[in-house]
């Protein structure tokens, strides 16, 4: 199992951009895919962005596809969501997740990630 800590997030105006950090503790982390989710008041989880462990593949929701960007430092046990052109739609509690070592399903559902962070809030302002 590995334990997850957001951290980053904020009150920020349309345009601006923020980076969320997530660190993880615990074994086999570069054996396992990363994903970023959020949810936002009455509205369910949904999938932001996924690196796989190798790094070679990334996934995004087609909502921020252009605007964010998710990478990894495996040696520092580290992901990160690097957000620009925020809009008011983006806010949310944004989570970080983590899928068991080795796992080859989708990144896009929630299903498949086995641990999760307590979650860190973006508001965006108009």
């Amino acid at each position: 199992q590995v334990q997850l800590v957001e951290s980053g997030g904020g009150l920020v105006q349309a345009g601006d951009s923020l980076r969320l950090s997530c660190a993880a503790s615990g074994p086999l982390f570069v054996r396992k895919t990363m994903g970023w989710f959020r949810q936002a008041p009455g509205k369910e989880r949904e999938f932001v962005a996924a690196i796989t462990r190798s790094l070679d593949d990334t996934y995004y929701a087609d909502s921020v596809k252009g605007r964010f960007a998710i990478s990894r430092d495996n040696a520092k046990n580290m992901v990160y969501l690097q957000m620009n052109s925020l809009k008011p739609e983006d806010t949310a509690a944004y989570s970080c997740a983590a899928t068991a070592p080795f796992w080859g399903g989708s990144a896009y559902l929630a299903a498949e990630y086995n641990d999760w962070g307590q979650g860190t809030q973006v508001t965006v302002s108009s």
